[in-house]
């Protein structure tokens, strides 16, 4: 029998199988020994289907430390643009950034991510416009695991059960952490890797064992967006 796998993964291009090739091996249960990828995108609108990326941000972090060194900032070019958002984000169509196409952009983002464990806050919306920006390059999804601040907050003594959202500028505010370079996606990146920070110090607190298992379960939850 033909295995289709098999002739799927080679269509793919040789850059996503060198990114699959980092998925071989398990990640470690000591967090201290796992490397994070915090991420965040500013796009075109909040449609995660029809909208764009228009700049995507990574920071590394690693061994409970945020590693500036370890860091992407990435500008697309537009097809599409949307004026509206332009007072949010600040990002023109011609601006003076370099600006990439989703192609290389991807390219890029790649080896930067290997089998790290992507962080963001509402996670399901950074994700899936980075999932439908592969789609549209023929590629499949991601496969790194992933965790949203926001979800990982209901998990600590700190969350009041009423408020089913918490944005990261309320979460911001709670933590005490200056919001520099808010709206940016390498600025929200930096201030969603010192509420991870804040947020596993405060679990750990509770369970000094606390495990990348742990982090990564989950009760069922709806609407992360």
């Amino acid at each position: 029998m033909w295995n289709l796998n098999w002739f799927s993964q080679n269509k793919l291009p040789d850059f996503w199988k060198r990114y699959s090739d980092y998925f071989r091996y398990k990640l470690p249960l000591d967090i201290d020994g796992v490397r994070f990828v915090v991420l965040d995108t500013e796009t075109t609108g909040l449609d995660p289907v029809k909208d764009r990326i228009l700049s995507l941000g990574c920071v590394g972090l690693f061994a409970n430390k945020i590693s500036v060194a370890d860091s992407l900032e990435i500008y697309l070019a537009q097809d599409q643009f949307n004026t509206e958002t332009v007072a949010v984000h600040g990002i023109l169509k011609n601006g003076k950034f370099h600006k990439q196409t989703e192609q290389e952009a991807i390219e890029q983002l790649l080896p930067f991510l290997k089998n790290a464990v992507i962080v963001a806050h509402h996670a399901a919306f950074d994700l899936t416009v980075l999932n439908n920006t592969l789609r549209r390059l023929s590629l499949p999804k991601l496969k790194n695991k992933v965790l949203d601040t926001g979800v990982l907050f209901k998990k600590t003594t700190l969350c009041p059960s009423s408020e089913p959202h918490y944005s990261l500028d309320d979460l911001c505010d709670l933590f005490s952490i200056k919001k520099h370079d808010r709206h940016t996606a390498a600025g929200d990146a930096f201030l969603t890797a010192i509420l991870f920070l804040k947020i596993t110090a405060q679990l750990k607190r509770a369970n000094p064992a606390l495990n990348l298992k742990d982090l990564l379960f989950n009760k069922p939850t709806h609407g992360l967006i």
